[in-house]
């Protein structure tokens, strides 16, 4: 017995989703790619593309058991797993991202992308002087600071820093090592 198609988030390389999105299409796999107008400027002139909302990340529905065909798509990564298995998204959170996206086109606001962080959660740092640096999330201040803290269990000892949300990440090898 097949078991029922469910929304997942299928990790991709670098600006391979479109490609992605098109290969699991072919191979029958309904998607969801949001898009999102942006201006880019080039050395010459300026140009209208249209970018991922959620950039690194193609929604497809498929049976769990159906995973390997689904990674078998040049570009993919993995599908995102929570307890070391495929991570289901609800279809009222595709449903909302769908609403989201299609108000954003209409107004043609663009927010930044941040990572919805919680208490606890490990986190890497992506970008500015601390990128690379890992750490743990003490409490989100505000609409787009995290304080978190940076420590040396073997001393006892920890370091505290405030930093932008969208300059996080969750740190998946964390993540998937208290899963197993």
């Amino acid at each position: 017995m097949k078991a029922e198609n469910r929304w997942y988030a299928l990790y991709t390389r670098s600006r391979h989703e479109k490609r992605v999105a098109e290969g699991l299409s072919e191979r029958g796999f309904e998607t969801y790619l949001p898009l999102v107008p942006r201006v880019s400027q080039w050395h010459d002139r300026k140009k209208t593309v249209h970018w991922p909302l959620f950039p690194g990340y193609v929604f497809v529905r498929f049976p769990p058991e159906d995973a390997s065909r689904v990674l078998a798509v040049p570009g993919s990564v993995q599908v995102i797993r929570t307890a070391g298995r495929p991570a289901p998204i609800p279809d009222e959170e595709i449903d909302n991202v769908r609403l989201f996206a299609a108000c954003l086109l209409e107004t043609g606001v663009v927010p930044a992308p941040a990572p919805q962080v919680e208490r606890g959660q490990s986190v890497v740092v992506q970008s500015g002087p601390f990128s690379g640096v890992r750490g743990l999330v003490l409490e989100q201040r505000g609409a787009d600071r995290v304080l978190i803290q940076i420590g040396l269990s073997a001393i006892g000892q920890a370091l505290k820093i405030e930093l932008h949300a969208e300059d996080l990440a969750v740190d998946m090898t964390v993540e998937e090592e208290r899963a197993s």
